[in-house]
């Protein structure tokens, strides 16, 4: 897990830096006899020198959205990651993470959807990294990580719903609120091992493969066309019952079964058909 390393004011430790190679050169200022310069004078001198080299190297400069991962000898002993001038553990190795929103956006990948059929599919992905430790250490690389899993979790969510669906049980790729909602939780999943969190991402292009699309669309426009004839048959089956119901109740007129279906028949003509149908005036007796 990610923790903070040790860290005070970079500013503060230059000044103790200066105050040191000015103390030092002062001191040895003030052993000096004629020519010769004193052996306790040489070893205070080289001393400071050599504190004065390692302590520089505990100086870094971390910039906003950014952190240091600092390691000692091969050890982890934490990160930076507040902005600014610091100064940390000497002689450490230190490695940048960014904590930047990042974009990343698929291939179009070539799938075949949970009915066995070819379609292309691409999202987007907006990921950040929240634990540098995991970041740097968990995986080889953790923006290929990412981008290696968001092709995985766009396939596998591709091959477990169909490209539509004709019932309001199955969910189909098209249903972006749904579909987007399930691709970032399954992200979040995968991603979790290398300290990323996935913020959003979406189905960015979603279409049938090109050897098929003619074909698809063809079926698409059948379905529609059942769908609507089914719909308005639904529709005309109950306006033709409630039709029948009221003239009963009312006691408007008394129809024998004989001229019910044929008055059925044709309320079903006039509902049903898609042209306009033609009146006809029966100046007759209604069994005329």
């Amino acid at each position: 897990m990610e923790r903070r390393a040790f860290r005070i004011s970079g500013f503060f430790m230059l000044l103790v830096l200066i105050a040191l190679a000015a103390g030092t050169t002062w001191y040895v200022i003030m052993q000096v006899s004629g020519d010769e310069l004193p052996l306790e004078a040489v070893w205070v001198m080289s001393g400071a020198s050599l504190l004065f080299v390692i302590a520089l190297s505990g100086f870094a400069v971390v910039n906003p959205n950014e952190a240091w991962v600092v390691q000692f000898l091969g050890r982890y002993v934490g990160s930076l990651n507040r902005a600014g001038f610091h100064w940390t553990v000497p002689l450490t190795a230190r490695r940048r993470v960014s904590l930047r929103v990042r974009n990343f956006e698929t291939s179009r990948l070539k799938v075949s959807d949970v009915d066995g059929n070819p379609v292309e599919i691409a999202a987007v992905v907006v990921w950040r990294v929240v634990d540098s430790f995991k970041a740097a250490f968990a995986v080889d690389d953790h923006v290929e990580y990412v981008s290696i899993q968001a092709e995985a979790a766009v396939r596998h969510l591709a091959t477990s719903h169909p490209y539509e669906a004709h019932d309001e049980v199955r969910i189909s790729l098209r249903e972006s609120v749904q579909i987007s909602d399930e691709l970032t939780a399954e992200l979040r999943e995968r991603v979790q091992l290398a300290g990323v969190e996935v913020v959003e991402s979406r189905v960015t292009h979603l279409a049938y493969a090109p050897e098929i699309a003619q074909v698809m669309l063809q079926r698409q426009q059948a379905s529609a066309v059942v769908a609507a004839r089914t719909r308005i048959v639904d529709g005309a089956v109950g306006m033709v019952q409630m039709a029948l119901e009221r003239l009963r109740s009312e006691g408007v007129v008394e129809l024998d079964e004989e001229r019910k279906a044929q008055m059925v028949s044709n309320l079903l003509v006039v509902l049903c058909g898609d042209r306009a149908t033609q009146p006809v005036v029966n100046t007759g007796t209604l069994y005329g």
